[in-house]
């Protein structure tokens, strides 16, 4: 499969055949270390990042390829993304310049930006991702956008086939507790992904917290945390703000915490940071059974394997 952009889960074909690309890439990462060679990584990040950022970064080297990384919030110009502005105001530089110009230096763009969780419409419209992709002369990588997180959604689908033993694995994806809103592109990727998968998905979450419709189709939802982890083999917990009463905090205890009693010996993955003894207790992040950095370790693998194939492509 050829590969222009890589802005969804959606943009995969067969997600076995990469899974299983992606882990031959694991047992050999400088197998193509010449194929990016000469070739620049523009890293852009409007928002703040560690296993993203590192990942994607070593993912580019492994390949050959120069990365650059720019935090353009905190470095660069304020950047105007609406047509037909009069830019009187705070920002000193038009989307359509920004993108052209960065396309001159950089073979492959990437760009994490967050959602406001103000404004549904605008957050759904994914006006910044899709700025760059229509003003941008090279390929373009989502590194989370407003609503999606694919490279995270891709990692959690290699880390789940590489730690079962059943032909098809139970999996929940549960709900929990933080201290402010997040938003739902984590959530929605890991959705995506297990909905591509030969695996038995179900999702977990309180009365007030169902994802977008759109998203879910016809996954079945859970209200009651109990019931959805029986038989599980792996429990996936991610907080979001709620999509209903968009971006606000509707539930705010902690009995939706991950615990070891309600999971017994399931698998646990998360795409970290982790909020410890909020999101999850201790006794769970710090058992045998907590895959959450063999996930970040697959995070480079996977943004590997995109670039590959873009840069096949190019």
């Amino acid at each position: 499969m050829s590969l222009k952009n890589y802005t969804s889960i959606n943009d995969i074909d067969h997600i076995e055949t990469w899974i299983q690309e992606a882990l031959m890439i694991k047992s050999n990462p400088l197998k193509n270390n010449e194929l990016g060679k000469n070739k620049t990584l523009g890293l852009l990040f409007f928002n703040s990042s560690l296993r993203t950022r590192l990942s994607t970064q070593k993912a580019a080297l492994n390949l050959g390829m120069n990365p650059i990384v720019m935090n353009v919030s905190g470095d660069a110009w304020g950047i105007e993304f609406e047509d037909g502005t009069v830019m009187n105001g705070s920002t000193a530089e038009h989307i359509k310049e920004a993108a052209a110009v960065v396309s001159q230096y950089c073979d492959v763009i990437a760009v994490r930006a967050f959602p406001s969780l103000t404004d549904k419409i605008k957050d759904e419209s994914e006006h910044i991702l899709k700025s760059f992709i229509k003003y941008a002369s090279v390929p373009l990588v989502n590194m989370e956008s407003s609503t999606s997180h694919p490279l995270q959604g891709l990692t959690d689908a290699i880390t789940i086939k590489e730690n079962t033993t059943k032909k098809r694995p139970k999996v929940v994806l549960s709900w929990a507790p933080h201290v402010k809103a997040l938003p739902h592109a984590v959530a929605n990727s890991f959705t995506n992904a297990m909905q591509k998968m030969d695996v038995e998905f179900v999702i977990a979450n309180p009365k007030g917290y169902n994802l977008n419709p759109e998203i879910v189709k016809d996954t079945l939802v859970y209200h009651d945390q109990k019931e959805a982890f029986k038989n599980a083999d792996f429990v996936y917990a991610k907080n979001w703000s709620s999509y209903e009463d968009y971006g606000k905090v509707v539930k705010t205890d902690l009995d939706w915490m991950i615990t070891k009693d309600k999971i017994g010996a399931a698998k646990f993955m998360h795409c970290l940071p982790v909020r410890r003894n909020v999101v999850v207790e201790d006794a769970v992040l710090d058992s045998e059974n907590a895959l959450v950095t063999e996930q970040a370790n697959n995070r480079t693998f996977a943004a590997q394997l995109v670039l590959k194939k873009i840069l096949e492509n190019v």
